[in-house]
């Protein structure tokens, strides 16, 4: 009989199987029973890592067909090796499921490190190219979702890098760019210190194409919904009037169908050539200008409140850039509106990037820096609601 290992995980969405060795007709009566076993116990759609499937018979496709018969949409078999593809493409399997082969691996290994997100880091890989890689468990998941919002972003008319290749870098994976000769926002303010208003300004008004551009109700995640749901998440640490309070101040924020980027910091902006373009997409959402306005206070802003030393470590600069980078970028913004409106905005403004700060240090809040700064935090938000 034919060695076949099977290993059942789960992630957010799927129940990954993963398989190593051979499928045959000396082993597809077991794998369908393990196989079958597997789905039945889970909650979840099953998917399957094939990085170590060397080989599959007819009779082994025969159960995966089997299997998705039983499903409505089609099943992920992703890592699958060349030659295992040949297989699946040649008997037409490759329309039937969601087919990907598997990622050519690279090295990052003294690359220039270009930018840090939350989710991962940006490296160049050369003049032309730049690669995210990620370390979420879930990392394919969010490369895709982010190459199916710069997408709709792209055709929308915001200008985007789009991934064109998803690779694997040791244990992680990573999504691949083309951003020619590309350097960030910050690069560029700190390579030319005496043209910050010119820079700001060119940042200015790419945040307010993003604004301008409104998609059908529904394209993309709600940031009131989102919102309200990171209220919930930090209920616990909260007191009751001021949940209510905050909880009403996000009820009535009217609905808006415009793009909100969710994360368009300076870092996320990047020059390439003589054109601004936006990356790290999967924030994408529809809301008020207000809700990127409160990721721009929380990054510039209320990060560096209680921990100084948090934008040198983040983006190279120092606290009194960052502050004014948030202050110039504010008012160029929101220039044609009187003092008294202006100051309401800004509360709004603190509120929303308050509610994200809490919402990263609920999981911390046993750490002695997370408590002093859920502290401050608190005590601004209760001087507006309590």
């Amino acid at each position: 009989m034919s060695s076949l290992n099977i290993k059942a995980n789960d992630s957010s969405e799927y129940t990954v199987v993963s398989l190593e060795g051979r499928i045959d007709s000396t082993n597809a009566d077991q794998f369908e029973k393990d196989l079958f076993a597997i789905a039945a116990a889970s909650q979840k759609d099953v998917s399957f890592d094939a990085e170590k499937l060397e080989y599959i018979s007819s009779a082994g496709l025969r159960v995966l067909l089997k299997l998705q018969k039983t499903k409505s949409r089609p099943i992920s078999v992703f890592n699958v090796s060349r030659d295992v593809y040949d297989i699946f493409e040649t008997t037409g399997f490759t329309q039937l499921f969601d087919i990907k082969k598997q990622y050519r691996e690279i090295s990052v290994d003294g690359c220039e490190i270009i930018g840090k997100g939350y989710y991962g880091t940006v490296y160049r890989l050369d003049e032309d190219t730049v690669v995210k890689k990620y370390e979420s468990p879930e990392a394919i998941s969010i490369i895709e979702n982010e190459k199916r919002l710069a997408r709709l972003a792209f055709v929308a008319g915001i200008p985007t890098a789009i991934s064109f290749d998803i690779v694997k870098i040791g244990n992680s994976y990573g999504s691949v760019f083309e951003l020619l000769k590309a350097k960030t926002f910050h690069d560029l303010i700190k390579e030319k210190p005496n043209e910050i208003d010119s820079i700001i300004s060119d940042y200015t008004e790419l945040i307010k194409k993003v604004h301008s551009i409104s998609m059908e109700p529904g394209t993309l995640p709600s940031c009131k919904e989102m919102f309200l749901n990171k209220l919930v998440n930090i209920r616990s640490i909260i007191s009751e009037k001021l949940y209510e309070g905050m909880k009403n101040f996000y009820i009535e924020l009217p609905e808006d169908n415009h793009v909100v980027h969710g994360d368009i910091q300076m870092k996320n902006v990047m020059l390439s050539g003589d054109e601004p373009m936006l990356i790290d997409m999967d924030t994408l959402s529809q809301g008020l200008p207000l809700f990127d306005f409160g990721g721009l206070y929380l990054a510039y802003i209320a990060f560096t409140e209680d921990d100084p030393n948090n934008s040198m470590e983040f983006f190279g600069i120092d606290t009194e850039l960052c502050n004014s980078i948030f202050n110039k970028v504010f008012d160029k913004y929101y220039k044609d509106i009187d003092e008294s409106e202006r100051k309401e905005i800004l509360t709004k403004i603190k509120v929303i990037g308050y509610t994200s700060f809490l919402n990263m240090l609920e999981s911390r809040k046993e750490e002695e820096l997370a408590a002093l700064q859920i502290k401050h935090t608190i005590e601004y938000l209760e001087s507006v609601f309590c």
